[in-house]
């Protein structure tokens, strides 16, 4: 078994990432005018909010017991909500060059440090659920980095062909 100290450093850093993702998206909602964008975030803070929730209850258990609970959080990747997301009305009310869409790349800047973090844990975890648990939220981080990429890579392109950028 690992030391008690590495695993609970971890999760400490899981739950703090996953804080600072939370408020960061509740801030973009908050500051956005569009409301296609404000849902996209919304909905963002709420997924943070039930990993913070989760892993505050795997810490609280790993302190007492010093091993991992089953998982009973799912989320299996589902692109439906991708393809829902990415409506063109959240792209119509996003300029390549505004506030939200430079949320977007900071936020795909926090989604790539927690799929780093969960990933390496994932593979490093002697316990199977721990393991299961960090690739389960590795898994749906991925997600939210797909949604932001896609979105981010259409405003790119928005943009170029709104300047004339193509080199042809």
């Amino acid at each position: 078994m690992e030391s008690p100290k590495t695993t609970t450093d971890i999760l400490k850093t899981a739950i703090l990432l996953e804080r600072k993702g939370r408020a960061f998206y509740t801030q973009v909602a908050r500051q956005t005018e569009s409301k296609a964008v404000k849902q996209v975030f919304e909905t963002m803070a709420e997924e943070e909010q039930a990993h913070i929730e989760f892993l505050s209850k795997q810490y609280k258990h790993y302190e007492a017991n010093h091993e991992f609970l089953k998982n009973e959080l799912h989320k299996d990747v589902d692109d439906t909500d991708v393809e829902r997301i990415l409506s063109d009305q959240v792209k119509k009310e996003i300029s390549a060059a505004s506030f939200e869409a430079a949320a977007i790349s900071a936020s795909i800047d926090f989604e790539n440090k927690a799929i780093e973090v969960y990933t390496e844990r994932a593979n490093s975890a002697k316990d199977p659920n721990e393991k299961e648990m960090y690739q389960m939220l590795a898994d749906w981080e991925k997600t939210h980095h797909r949604l932001l990429h896609r979105l981010n890579e259409d405003l790119k392109e928005q943009i170029w062909n709104d300047n004339q950028f193509w080199p042809f």
